[in-house]
């Protein structure tokens, strides 16, 4: 009975302490929007800036971008697209948008990592002073380059903007308004969060600084599908973790089309699973072992699972730790546990009410169970059969 009490009470603090950080994080990054931002950050200075886009197949969308880009462009900045691995007109289509186009074939070593890596050993011969990446399905804000370099050289470190995804109006519907929300908890509210301690944030794929030196000396070249938390990971270890500047934007979409939410949504979550498996253990262990508070923050960050699989088994743990306290174990478990489900509840309820309103209504709100329930195949293929290799989404203009 012991040994259950102990093994119960170890699994309610695995879920639990991941809801606490949740909690923690809204509540910070509350506070966090209501302080101005700097003004002089939106000023261009006169650094050298070049813009990375890795691009596969998106002849259909990159003009777009491009445009977007290149309206925030000083003379000496360049644009720079990778096109990786294409079988359309992507080349072509960035070289008339007056990009600089590099083209990359091969036929096993395929995902963005590897295009990243290649992009970033053709700017060594004239490098720049800060490269940002951005996909090349995304649009930018007011001033997004100008905030990012600025800042990326005021704190000498690597920048994460806040990067959002919406829905087509076409693919409207309460589970996509439910996922988008989702989307803002993770690409805002919790980086927001630790921006307000000073505390490093994940890497989050598209609208990430870099200052030359430290871009240029780190593992790029991968098929990790998750490349940018992989990075992020590094970097914090490295005490070069990222700062997040929420007034510099970046936009995209998702698709459209079922075939690429499904597959997008599953190189997500199961990216996301295979780093917090292998990743937390490592940042804890150095966090606490070195007394680095970065990075043991870090580990409790990226340890919260997606919300709907750690909704789910907050639930199912307070069930099993019911179930043994009737039967004679200790209230503690049980009282972990609820704290757990609780801290998560109020911490979706606390982002809804400042950063979700306009996305799902309160009743909807309520719909959040159900939507998690859909997600179980998800789970479960991450199990019997994992995603290991980089897959593109498909686009809604393919």
């Amino acid at each position: 009975m012991s040994l259950l009490l102990v093994a119960m009470t170890l699994a309610c603090l695995f879920l639990a302490v991941p809801a606490w950080m949740l909690l923690f994080e809204v509540w910070s990054a509350r506070r966090a929007a209501r302080r101005p931002q700097d003004p002089a950050l939106s000023r261009r200075h006169e650094a050298r800036v070049a813009v990375l886009i890795p691009a596969h197949n998106e002849a259909g969308g990159i003009s777009a971008t491009l445009a977007s880009v290149a309206a925030q462009l000083n003379p000496s900045d360049r644009i720079l697209v990778v096109a990786d691995n294409c079988s359309d007109d992507t080349a072509a289509v960035a070289r008339a948008a007056g990009a600089e186009v590099i083209e990359r074939t091969h036929q096993t070593q395929r995902g963005k990592g590897y295009a990243l890596d290649f992009g970033v050993r053709h700017l060594a011969a004239n490098p720049p002073q800060v490269v940002i990446i951005v996909d090349a399905d995304c649009t930018l804000g007011s001033s997004c380059i100008s905030l990012l370099s600025n800042y990326c050289l005021q704190q000498n470190k690597p920048i994460q903007a806040r990067y959002l995804m919406r829905y087509p109006e076409r693919a409207g519907g309460l589970g996509a308004r439910i996922a988008e929300f989702a989307f803002v908890v993770k690409n805002w509210v919790r980086p927001l969060g630790l921006a307000h301690w000073g505390l490093p944030c994940p890497l989050l794929g598209s609208g990430m600084a870099f200052p030359w030196q430290t871009l240029n000396g780190v593992e790029l070249a991968s098929g990790n599908i998750v490349e940018d938390m992989r990075l992020g990971s590094d970097l914090v270890a490295a005490q070069m973790g990222p700062l997040f500047l929420a007034s510099a934007a970046v936009d995209s979409t998702f698709p459209a089309a079922i075939e690429g939410q499904a597959s997008q949504r599953k190189r997500w979550e199961h990216g996301h699973l295979q780093t917090l498996l292998t990743q937390v253990p490592k940042l804890l262990w150095r966090g606490a072992s070195r007394a680095k508070l970065a990075i043991f923050v870090y580990g409790l960050d990226l340890a919260i699972a997606p919300l709907a699989l750690l909704g789910m088994l907050l639930v199912a743990l307070n069930l099993f730790a019911s179930l043994g306290w009737v039967f004679g174990l200790s209230l503690l478990p049980l009282l972990i546990a609820l704290s757990g489900l609780l801290a998560m509840t109020w911490a979706v309820v606390l982002a809804w009410s400042r950063f979700g309103r306009d996305i799902v209504s309160a009743a909807e709100l309520a719909a959040v169970p159900a939507y998690a329930a859909r997600k179980i195949p998800v789970y479960l293929r991450f199990v019997v059969a994992r995603q290991t290799s980089w897959v593109r989404s498909r686009r809604d203009h393919e």
